[in-house]
């Protein structure tokens, strides 16, 4: 059994004596990391401000003392993150990405993905922003690419698809908490499916994990619906279909661009010929590609063969 950590109740502390506290005791009991904070100290932070109804976006005093009754609720939260390892973004309810602010529960993944840089950088000039007006945001999720991308293109419509009735109906909270029900509109479909649009962008963090790294990911990970992170042996089954059909779905011009994390270098094993741009992140990650709707046209016989 899992030893819990101990605050010294009713003992004064302040913010930063109970971050570090709190940061030990995810050192002792060996969490993963990996849901927006990629260290103790830092998902310390985020769980300390929440439990103190405190911003994690804005540096507190920290100084100011911690009442009984913030200690002992710190001291429950911390004792859940570590005992049932569920991720900080489920525990707190709320999630990040690309800037704006998410529900996070356990419909859909906690959003992480490096398409925030993409999305906020004018999609790194790969298209002209101006010129996109309709944009598929395939395998959505809780919504965060989509709505991410409304914002970032203000004239665009947004379609945002998903197989899990569950992960859109936290989608459709989120839009709505965003106010952009006219320009993002959800549409359940097994990939293009059921899709009928033709589009500017595609945009995709679809699953991409293989077997091997489901099987030795921490127990973080198995309170995220399983759906949107396996994709068989090597990662790539959902990816093989995205390839294989979006260039029916896109107009002259457009890009599609797609998150494979690990299996990238399984990717380029399997397409050896196939011009993959592996886009590159200030803030980190890895493991995204783009490719035109030309070159998906040119290689498309590649495709069908693998």
């Amino acid at each position: 059994m899992s030893k819990s950590p101990e605050f010294p109740l009713g003992m004064p502390m302040d913010i930063e004596t109970a971050i570090k506290v709190c940061a030990r005791a995810f050192d002792e009991h060996n969490l993963v990391y990996g849901h927006g904070t990629h260290d103790a100290l830092s998902e310390a932070s985020w769980l300390v401000l929440h439990a103190m109804d405190l911003s994690p976006l804005h540096a507190p005093d920290y100084a100011q003392s911690l009442s009984i009754e913030q200690v002992e609720r710190c001291n429950a939260i911390v004792t859940r993150r570590i005992t049932d390892r569920i991720p900080a973004a489920y525990i707190t309810g709320t999630a990040w990405f690309a800037g704006l602010s998410f529900r996070a529960d356990a419909r859909a993944l906690v959003p992480r993905s490096p398409l925030a840089e993409f999305i906020l950088n004018d999609f790194f000039n790969l298209v002209d922003p101006l010129k996109v007006n309709t944009v598929l945001d395939l395998c959505t999720g809780g919504g965060c690419i989509a709505i991410a991308c409304a914002v970032q293109l203000p004239h665009a419509t947004v379609e945002a698809s998903d197989l899990s009735t569950e992960a859109l109906s936290l989608a459709a909270e989120n839009v709505a908490d965003h106010q952009l029900q006219e320009r993002v509109k959800l549409k359940e479909s097994n990939l293009f499916e059921k899709l009928i649009g033709s589009y500017d962008l595609i945009i995709s963090n679809p699953p991409y994990v293989d077997d091997i790294d489901i099987r030795e990911m921490g127990k973080e990970f198995e309170h995220e619906p399983m759906i949107g992170l396996a994709a068989g042996n090597d990662g790539l089954d959902i990816v093989r279909v995205i390839l294989h059909q979006a260039a029916d779905y896109m107009n002259d011009g457009a890009m599609l661009v797609v998150e494979v994390g690990n299996s990238a270098q399984a990717l380029e094993d399997l397409y050896p010929d196939v011009p993959f741009l592996w886009l590159e992140f200030d803030n980190g990650g890895t493991g995204v590609f783009a490719l035109t709707r030309q070159e998906l046209v040119e290689n498309k016989a590649s495709f069908l063969n693998a």
